[in-house]
């Protein structure tokens, strides 16, 4: 979650909500970083969990990602909630919960939707305060 973290941190830099995931693989290795870039690319599909999971396809050479975690600051939306599925990824670990548009738990829980031919384990609250204060401090100062 640190190199989650700090990937959020990075995301402030070009005013995109802080939002920062990594993705590990098997052997617990960083194998794709990425941060919320919708601003800083103008690309409305810049998710921090999106950019992760092709960065970790990039490096691994492979869109299965079946050996691999999710590391996340914020619960993932609908968008990167059907990413994770797609690319089968496993585990998902998440720091806050996202009470306005989750789609792990909190407003759906598409990654163990038994509809779906694949289901995530979810892992939730690591760093939950410290991932959940650095997004209210940022919307405070943007409302």
């Amino acid at each position: 979650m640190t190199a989650a973290l700090d990937e959020a941190r990075a995301a402030l830099t070009t005013g995109d909500v802080p939002v920062g995931a990594v993705v590990l693989g098997p052997d617990g290795a960083v194998v794709g970083r990425g941060r919320n870039g919708r601003e800083a690319d103008a690309d409305p599909t810049a998710h921090a969990e999106v950019v992760a999971l092709r960065a970790a396809a990039a490096t691994l050479g492979r869109w299965r990602l079946d050996d691999c975690t999710l590391v996340v600051t914020l619960e993932p939306c609908l968008m990167c909630a059907g990413a994770t599925l797609l690319a089968r990824v496993p585990r998902l670990v998440l720091g806050a919960w996202d009470a306005k548009a989750g789609a792990c738990g909190s407003q759906w829980d598409v990654v163990r939707d038994r509809r779906t031919n694949h289901r995530v384990e979810v892992v939730a609250g690591v760093r939950a305060d410290e991932c959940a204060a650095l997004l209210r401090n940022f919307f405070a100062t943007h409302r």
